[in-house]
């Protein structure tokens, strides 16, 4: 995990054509996204298509990102971050435990100070249509942005917390940094993807975060 220091992130959606700035508090990031070796030791099962210890797990839902962050807290003895009732999930904000980053931390994770659309070369930092050979590659395998954070453009998407846009997708979650199977224009740090919470599919992980109480 690194910590990260307060500061401030403005995100934007290409579809509505609106900006909003976001105040963010102190808190840690994964270097790395969740592993597939991580994600069985947790919960036991190894839901990825590609099988490899090092590569990240993927065709896991917002839901199973949310049962590994309380299953993850609980072995390290943190309080849960999350209170699960059938499909309604709530955020306990004062427990210590681990959970998916909201996306507001993410994107100010990922520029890492930066102002541009990526914080670097996108072949020297993240694995996307153009170099990834069709497939997931090993976490760590670019370049680490200056925060010292790995893919968090390309490779797989992560789960964010947030809900996309409750009006008009109901419960659709929000995705963030581009995959192994996109075009690079989806990877950048801007960029929002939706998806059901329940949806699966092969170029969709996660990375978890922390909060930092003073």
């Amino acid at each position: 995990m690194v910590a990260l220091p307060a500061g401030q992130v403005t995100l934007s959606d290409r579809r509505t054509q609106r900006s909003w700035a976001v105040e963010v508090s102190g808190y840690q990031m994964a270097a790395f996204s969740v592993t597939q070796s991580q994600y069985e030791q947790v919960t036991g099962v190894w839901p990825s298509s590609v099988r490899g210890d090092r590569l990240p797990v993927e065709g896991v839902s917002w839901f199973d990102a949310i049962g590994f962050c309380n299953g993850l807290s609980s072995r390290a003895g943190l309080g849960p971050a999350y209170r699960v009732h059938d499909d309604e999930v709530e955020w306990d904000a004062t427990a210590n435990g681990y959970r998916l980053p909201t996306e507001a931390e993410w994107e100010y994770a990922c520029r890492a100070g930066t102002t541009g659309p990526r914080y670097g070369e996108i072949d020297e930092i993240a694995w996307y249509r153009g170099n990834s050979e069709e497939r997931s590659h090993q976490v760590g395998g670019k370049l680490p942005n200056a925060w010292g954070l790995y893919d968090m453009l390309g490779n797989v998407w992560d789960w964010c917390w947030d809900i996309y846009d409750a009006e008009v997708y109901g419960s659709y979650r929000v995705l963030r940094g581009g995959g192994w199977s996109d075009e690079k224009w989806s990877c950048r740090a801007s960029v929002r993807r939706r998806s059901h919470p329940t949806y699966r599919i092969d170029d969709v992980g996660f990375r978890i975060a922390r909060s930092i109480f003073v």
